[in-house]
């Protein structure tokens, strides 16, 4: 491996990870005291919470938050020339939201018939993740739902899924929640939608494709067959 060369080389081979939740808070407040710039309570959470420090799932890309916090946090002093603190105020009012999506979020928010949070996480991934990409794992967890669904009915328990379909506990337990929520005529329907939505994607039939077409087959198949009655 290349650490392994660097190291048998003489180099020096560390670990820099993004700083997450509180940690990125701290970060902040640590590099505005560096700066001299005064800060208010609650400030560099504020902050952290709206560059994407406080999303939890672990795909989401973290390489630019701190450069973003520390832009942010040097805009912000200029408003203050006069030596007064920022507030959470002024964050609120000057700062845009810059958070992260999550592509596993957004499977489990539809697999969880959540839509507010599913359209939530949709606005923020479909800028950046082809609609092919996301057809794809949405697809993946549908049959997973299926196939979850029909095992349990046939007397299989959450924990045996763990041998049966190859799955961590922790998964098998989310997917076997996750399929408690719906009927198989809805898991069917559900599907057959996402099979419609891809052809609307990909110019089947002649089908005219934008991205503003795309974004609202999108919010259809969540708002008519994913969302909960």
């Amino acid at each position: 491996m290349l650490a392994e060369a660097i190291r048998g080389a003489g180099g020096d081979v560390r670990r820099f990870e993004a700083p997450r939740q509180d940690a990125l808070a701290a970060w902040i407040d640590q590099r505005a005291r560096e700066r001299q710039i005064r800060l208010a309570g609650g400030v560099a959470r504020e902050l952290a919470t709206r560059v994407g420090g406080y999303v939890r799932e672990g795909d989401v890309e973290r390489q630019q938050q701190s450069r973003i916090a520390v832009m942010e946090l040097e805009k912000l002093a200029l408003r203050h020339a006069d030596d007064e603190p920022v507030t959470v105020e002024d964050v609120r009012a000057l700062v845009s939201e810059a958070v992260p999506g999550s592509m596993w979020a957004f499977v489990d928010a539809v697999a969880m018939r959540q839509r507010v949070r599913a359209l939530e996480l949709l606005e923020r991934l479909i800028e950046d993740k082809p609609a092919p990409v996301l057809l794809a794992v949405l697809h993946r967890r549908l049959r997973e739902l299926i196939e979850v669904q029909d095992r349990l009915e046939r007397g299989e328990s959450p924990g045996s899924l763990v041998r049966s379909m190859r799955l961590v506990p922790f998964r098998a337990e989310t997917l076997a929640r996750q399929a408690k929520g719906w009927t198989a005529p809805e898991l069917d329907a559900a599907l057959d939608g996402l099979v419609e939505l891809d052809a609307q994607v990909k110019g089947v039939g002649g089908r005219a494709s934008t991205d503003a077409r795309d974004r609202l087959a999108f919010d259809l198949w969540i708002a008519d067959l994913v969302a909960s009655a």
